[in-house]
């Protein structure tokens, strides 16, 4: 290991080797809770492609296995090292190659911070619609790893359907290029989407060619409090059936309204069993929509409805969302004492047919394990985040947590739905992978893996 440390520091330019102890256990691990992580040997910031690829190389040579790490806020344990292992930063990796307005793409190296891009979108009067929770602070090439979601998907989908072409180092240190910059191609295999949600297991992205969208209308926001879950599934299930195209749908339960408020008090109502936040941008339509919306809640027993009345309230409406995770983190160390509350997320997907029903089920699985579990999700896609509160210092606790995810894994499984919506597989969802895709589904994804890292060095133990 002291050999290949001294040939990556010949081949990376100062400071983009590091050694130091502290710096090593700061890159263990992702936000995942109670995901395995190991220690790594080294870690590497290259800028360059070429620097990679060097990585990479010296890597393979010295058989020492690659963790590829972006910011790490993912929840799955994907970015998660190995002991031993070279961790791969591409935060330094952080330039915006190009924005071409006419052709309507960007490209990106890796490490651009999702709200960078989106601000340089806007500057060219363009937008970048994927918008995961940690927008402000995740990067592109992560987002595209994990083929990350967002609250805005309910209409403009999720990252991969904005990835026109990427640039990938291979186990091999060969530099491949997928894709198109035109907007039509069919040439050969799709290759840029078996790298999208690969989670560095087959590759390491250094450059994503991103499709831009025309900047949306002025949104218009309202937020309706229900007596129950299950009625807010109802309002979902009747507006989705409605015909109606919101910009944003999404369901905080009221453990996470309890949560938020403490966090940030904003004078949200915490006696409510659920909270819908519903926004559209259909233009000139966008009011008319939002009041039949309105009515569509009133109807599915909504205690009340309130609209924001400028584009300021809307705002604050969508930050209370987007402090979801951070209220629940701070919840759960309050929960238990010391500070040893740790949460347990989950990411389940099922039909907006079955939402309410989902809702109903994790609601008795809370009770049956005698846990706190908190849901929030992006409700329009049936994108459910079960938060599954526990002790991280009670054997027992930790059991029954683990146990209440997997029932919740089983039952979304059960009613058509997926292990993962748009956290990824990474170490928490292995098992539940298999289960959903079946014996083929895994011998598939395995011969694609040794195909293209025969040694399995690229983020070994994840996914497959």
């Amino acid at each position: 290991m002291a050999d290949l440390v001294t040939e990556l520091r010949a081949a990376l330019p100062d400071g983009a080797v590091l050694t130091d102890p502290d710096l090593l256990r700061g890159h263990q691990r992702d936000e995942a809770d109670l995901v395995p992580s190991g220690m790594p040997a080294v870690v590497v910031r290259p800028r360059t492609t070429a620097e990679v690829v060097a990585v990479v190389r010296a890597a393979a040579a010295a058989g020492a296995p690659v963790v590829p790490q972006g910011a790490r806020t993912g929840l799955a344990g994907a970015a998660n090292a190995v002991d031993g292992a070279v961790v791969l930063s591409t935060v330094a990796m952080n330039k915006i190659l190009e924005v071409d307005p006419v052709n309507r793409f960007a490209v990106v190296q890796p490490g651009v911070v999702n709200a960078t891009l989106a601000a340089a979108a806007g500057e060219a009067g363009l937008r970048y619609p994927p918008d995961p929770g940690s927008w402000e602070s995740s990067t592109i090439g992560g987002n595209v790893a994990t083929n990350a979601g967002g609250m805005c998907c309910v209409k403009y989908g999720v990252t991969a359907e904005y990835v026109l072409g990427l640039e990938v180092v291979l186990a091999s240190g060969e530099v491949l290029r997928t894709g198109r910059r035109t907007a039509k191609g069919v040439a050969g295999y799709d290759l840029t989407r078996l790298f999208v949600g690969s989670e560095g297991t087959l590759g390491v992205i250094t450059e994503v060619v991103v499709g831009l969208r025309p900047a949306a209308d002025p949104s218009l926001t309202l937020i309706a409090l229900f007596p129950t879950t299950a009625a807010a599934g109802d309002a979902v299930a009747a507006i989705s059936s409605g015909g109606f195209s919101p910009s944003l749908l999404e369901l905080l339960d009221q453990t996470h309204l309890v949560a938020i408020e403490a966090l940030r008090p904003m004078g949200l109502r915490t006696d409510a069993k659920a909270l819908l936040l519903a926004s559209v941008d259909t233009g000139s339509r966008a009011a008319a929509d939002l009041a039949a919306i309105e009515e569509v809640c009133a109807a599915a027993g909504a205690l009340e409805v309130f609209a924001a009345t400028d584009e300021v309230e809307a705002a604050e409406l969508l930050r209370a969302r987007r402090l979801a995770h951070p209220a629940m983190e701070k919840f759960a160390a309050e929960t238990y004492p010391e500070g040893s509350g740790g949460i347990i997320v989950d990411d389940i997907a099922v039909p907006r047919t079955a939402l309410a029903a989902m809702l109903d089920g994790i609601e008795k699985i809370a009770k049956e394990y005698a846990l706190p579990i908190g849901v929030v999700g992006h409700a329009g896609d049936g994108n459910l985040h079960p938060n599954i509160v526990v002790d991280r210092l009670d054997p027992d606790s930790v059991a029954r947590g683990r146990g209440a995810f997997d029932e919740i894994m089983r039952l979304g499984l059960g009613m058509g739905g997926t292990c993962t919506g748009e956290h990824g597989v990474g170490l928490l969802k292995k098992e539940w992978l298999a289960e959903e895709i079946g014996p083929v589904g895994m011998s598939v994804h395995r011969a694609i893996k040794n195909a293209l890292d025969p040694a399995g060095l690229l983020n070994p133990g994840k996914v497959v």
